[in-house]
């Protein structure tokens, strides 16, 4: 094992330190650096930064948020770099990307599996610290036999029981999923790295708020709703909650919703069917979730804050309809990129 490394930011004269095990993105965030970032996985490219000096070690060469212009360039991602001694890296950061909470490492145990939809289920993890997350972020899984961690996104909210709760999708041929499907089993160890993530719940924001998920990510957006509802955002303000499936089966989230109060009144809940006569009868809204959320909400979309998580075409779609069909500003806009 390597020992520690020292990184210097070029642009801000920052240093910090990478500990054995760590990519650089991880021990940044670690020592509470505001490196740019989102999936933490290689896929979307936020992380890129320039090798001034030294040299590192690249984890996933191939890693899809790397264009062949990048490529060429020599750029590399943070989130899949090890430094091989010290280094100089040109590298963007921002005040809102440090961490509010500093990631950490510990292990967890599986404690509660439960299906959700017939290729979703629920694995509850307890670690022997404080869960201390804020509601949207995820943690990022070191599971047996892989080689490197799986980003997950947490459904629960921060707790002193050490309770860590994932919202799983079945991906085929995905390896994650597998062994967490197929291989593990309740009592058994795991890795636990986090949290990461900046599209967690803005508690101060005065506006309504509207989650929007597809598939697994309804997981967050629970999470974002559990966590207004504890805050006491909803006595003055409505949670408009979107979820779109693409089958009948494939609609899930109510009845977790249900148990927060103010549901049914500061909490509506509104789901869409894309495929509306594969596999079962529907009876509710058809359509792309996107589509929906234009036509059902009563004020203009500037007027609400924003959080979203699904399959990458619906985040696509969503960016354009808020920020360049109704000029929703930035700032009211939250989701992390997973690919």
């Amino acid at each position: 094992m390597r020992n520690p490394a020292s990184i210097r930011i070029q642009k801000d004269g920052g240093v910090f330190v990478q500990q054995p095990g760590d990519t650089i993105l991880r021990a940044a965030l670690r020592a509470e650096k505001g490196l740019t970032y989102e999936c933490n996985s290689g896929g979307c490219g936020a992380c890129k930064f320039d090798l001034i000096e030294g040299e590192v070690e690249e984890l996933w060469p191939e890693a899809p948020g790397l264009t062949e212009r990048d490529r060429r360039r020599g750029r590399k991602l943070a989130c899949q770099c090890r430094a091989i001694g010290d280094v100089t890296i040109a590298a963007a950061t921002a005040p809102e990307y440090v961490p509010h909470i500093a990631p950490g490492r510990q292990r967890a145990r599986l404690a509660q599996i439960r299906d959700i939809t017939h290729d979703i289920r629920e694995f509850r993890f307890v670690a022997s610290e404080h869960a201390r997350f804020l509601p949207g972020q995820y943690a990022m899984l070191d599971l047996p036999g892989l080689t490197s961690s799986r980003a997950y996104s947490l459904a629960n909210t921060p707790n002193d029981r050490g309770e860590w709760h994932f919202q799983v999708r079945r991906v085929q041929h995905g390896r994650g999923t597998h062994v967490l499907f197929d291989r593990l089993a309740v009592g058994d160890e795991i890795g636990l790295d986090g949290p990461y993530g900046t599209a967690h719940l803005r508690p101060d924001a005065p506006r309504d708020l509207v989650c929007v998920a597809g598939g697994s990510g309804l997981a967050p957006m629970l999470s974002i709703a559990r966590g207004a509802a504890e805050a006491g955002m909803l006595g003055q303000r409505t949670l408009h909650f979107f979820y779109g499936a693409r089958t009948p089966r494939d609609v899930c989230g109510e009845d977790m919703l249900g148990e927060l109060p103010g549901y049914g009144s500061a909490i509506r809940f509104i789901p869409v069917v894309s495929l509306p006569h594969d596999g079962g009868e529907w009876r509710g809204r058809t359509g792309y979730v996107h589509d929906e959320l234009s036509r059902d909400l009563p004020k203009s979309l500037a007027e609400y804050e924003f959080y979203f998580a699904g399959p990458p075409p619906m985040t696509q779609a969503l960016q354009e309809l808020l920020m360049l069909g109704h000029k929703v500003p930035f700032g009211q806009i939250h989701f992390d990129r997973f690919f």
